[in-house]
């Protein structure tokens, strides 16, 4: 639990704070439809300062699109410094994928396939994102929350991974929940199955992960406590031992994106 009213100041505090000491305008937010961006780019919206607010499209599901355009309208009805924009990358997103299949055999595994082309999805809206926070003078806020950026690494890394500032990224999904409860977001929005949109099939997180957030966030509060060797007596059934060993698989497979980049320190001794 939160206590919703107080983070929320914080976090526009923090926002505010954040920008007024860079030279730039304000904020750039992709909206997918999910409560991660409604409540990011609800945020932004209340800082007052200058927000951009894009739709990205690509073979999108029309409940996706439909929440996300509800919650596009009801930001800028109530937030002057808001606009929306729309940029529609389906065509872009083809043409890609047309001209990659001719240098590459990416028909030769169906899921590697799959998740090649989710994650370039992903990769096209960050370049959009930035193109349009270059033009405005804006930085990129990131929507990722605890359970994704720091738990199993659920994001595309120089894809959603890649932005300026992250505002959620210390609250859990359900804490991020209560925060959109609060913050006044669309039931439509608050009561759908949390989905990334980079699947032609619709599938959502818990399809992909084969866990719940909330068992997730189980299993990260075990680790901080336990470290990343329970005993098998920490366990009360079946269900907890297999939601761990789906936690700890993802986590130690995506660690490449959430430390730092390797970089190779070459000796004194070799440099003249």
């Amino acid at each position: 639990m939160i206590k919703a009213s107080q983070t929320a100041d914080y976090i526009v505090n923090w926002l505010q704070d954040y920008i007024d000491n860079t030279p730039l305008k304000g904020f750039v937010v992709g909206v997918s439809g999910g409560i991660d961006s409604a409540v990011v780019s609800t945020l932004c919206a209340l800082t007052g300062k200058k927000t951009i607010l894009v739709e990205m499209p690509i073979h999108q599901g029309r409940d996706q699109v439909s929440r996300g355009k509800k919650h596009l309208n009801w930001v800028c009805e109530n937030h002057e410094n808001v606009e929306q924009v729309e940029l529609d990358l389906t065509d872009t997103y083809d043409g890609f994928v047309r001209s990659l299949e001719k240098v590459a055999d990416i028909n030769s595994s169906l899921g590697t396939k799959m998740l090649t082309l989710s994650n370039t999805r992903s990769r096209m809206r960050m370049m959009s994102l930035y193109a349009l926070a270059g033009v405005h003078q804006l930085l990129v806020c990131g929507t990722g929350n605890k359970v994704e950026d720091f738990g199993v690494g659920f994001y595309t890394k120089y894809g959603d991974g890649g932005v300026d500032l992250s505002p959620i990224a210390d609250l859990m999904k359900s804490e991020v929940f209560e925060l959109g409860e609060y913050l006044g977001v669309n039931s439509d929005i608050l009561t759908a199955r949390p989905t990334d949109g980079l699947w032609d099939d619709g599938r959502t997180d818990e399809d992909q992960i084969g866990a719940s957030y909330d068992e997730l966030e189980w299993a990260m509060h075990l680790q901080s406590k336990l470290g990343n060797h329970p005993k098998d007596s920490d366990f009360a059934n079946d269900r907890e031992r297999e939601v761990w060993s789906i936690y700890l698989k993802m986590h130690l497979a995506n660690l490449h994106k959430m430390q730092p980049i390797p970089i190779c320190t070459i000796p004194e001794s070799l440099k003249k």
